[in-house]
């Protein structure tokens, strides 16, 4: 290290640092401070392998092992995230094989609860027309100004909060049960809901917006109420569809067990990750908020939309039900509605 120039000893501090950092990442612990580093794999891959180029001319006659240093962090980084690559097998066919099946559009949102540009929501609703819609971070004034676009739905269901943890359910399918329950933490609702196709195809929804991973806390309680929350819903169906603002990446211990435990499918993964913010600025950013389906549950449509204002970038897609799945109830569909009728 001696032979050293400052910008080569620079260099080497760095480049150990980020490998520090990523073994420490693969401790198997519940601090929120080594659950954050699972935010920094991204990041930290690209910066080693800059600094790793950087190695070759400014780290001279020790550059080899500065590329060993990049490499390591890069390959282990790597490894967590490689089924977010687009070399990685996809989990769910995109588009998937839906005909005969009924399908319904999807908006999931976080609005951002200080966020005043309330009319740029209000056109993205009016815009993609779900048949489900899920908004995070609302409260009274965010239901307020999109009355008019709740409205139009037949069933709707809110908890508007003050804490940035409020949440708002619309849906114009068939509703058999829909309720929020303070699941991960007090104050912090998550939806769960039974919904029917109009081909009498059931299946769940989950809303999920937990607390993130804070420094000074532990995330034990949090990560095993979240991997429940996917786990154990309410009709115990085998069609289910999980969104919402995780406040955490999908090549997490949390989210990883989340769809582990509860035997969920990625759309995304083997395609890339989808980031979805910061909203501004999503193209270095992460994919905090997700999509999850198992069984009969089907995707045939899956992007991330415009900046509407938010801090985060909205998830729009279109999910099919098998109506052929366990789970179908064609003669209860046909039943109900000819008692509508």
């Amino acid at each position: 290290m001696k032979n050293l120039s400052l910008a080569g000893k620079a260099i080497f501090a760095f480049l150990a640092l980020f490998l520090i950092l990523t073994l420490v990442s693969l401790y198997d612990t519940n601090r929120g401070t080594v659950r954050m580093l699972d935010f920094l794999r991204e990041p930290m891959m690209l910066l080693a392998g800059i600094f790793g180029i950087a190695a070759i001319f400014l780290a001279r006659p020790r550059w080899i092992t500065a590329l060993v240093l990049a490499f390591a962090t890069i390959g282990i980084n790597l490894w967590r995230l490689w089924p977010y690559t687009f070399l990685a097998s996809p989990q769910v066919a995109l588009p998937d094989e839906v005909d005969g099946m009924s399908c319904a559009r999807v908006l999931a949102f976080n609005v951002l609860q200080s966020n005043d540009q309330y009319d740029r929501t209000a056109q993205l609703i009016d815009s993609v027309d779900p048949d489900i819609l899920l908004l995070m971070e609302t409260n009274e004034k965010w239901v307020e100004e999109l009355a008019p676009q709740l409205s139009r739905y037949s069933y709707r269901l809110g908890m508007p909060l003050e804490n940035k943890y409020g949440m708002a359910f619309a849906t114009r399918l068939r509703t058999d049960r829909a309720e929020m329950v303070a699941n991960t933490s007090s104050n912090t609702p998550t939806l769960y809901a039974t919904l029917r196709m109009g081909d009498g195809a059931r299946f769940e929804v989950i809303g999920l917006h937990p607390r993130p991973p804070l420094p000074s806390e532990s995330t034990a309680t949090r990560d095993a109420n979240i991997a429940r929350a996917g786990a154990m819903t309410p009709d115990e169906l085998e069609n289910v569809l999980a969104i919402g603002d995780f406040n955490d990446v999908p090549w997490s211990d949390t989210t990883s067990r989340f769809a582990r435990e509860g035997r969920y499918f990625d759309p995304r993964a083997g395609r890339g990750s989808y980031p979805t913010f910061p909203a501004d600025y999503s193209f270095v950013g992460w994919p905090l908020d997700q999509i999850f389906v198992k069984n009969g549950v089907k995707v045939e449509e899956l992007e991330i939309g415009e900046d509407v204002g938010s801090d985060h970038l909205p998830l729009i897609a279109k999910v099919c039900v098998d109506p052929n799945s366990p789970d179908a109830d064609i003669e209860g569909a046909t039943a109900a509605e000819a008692a509508e009728s």
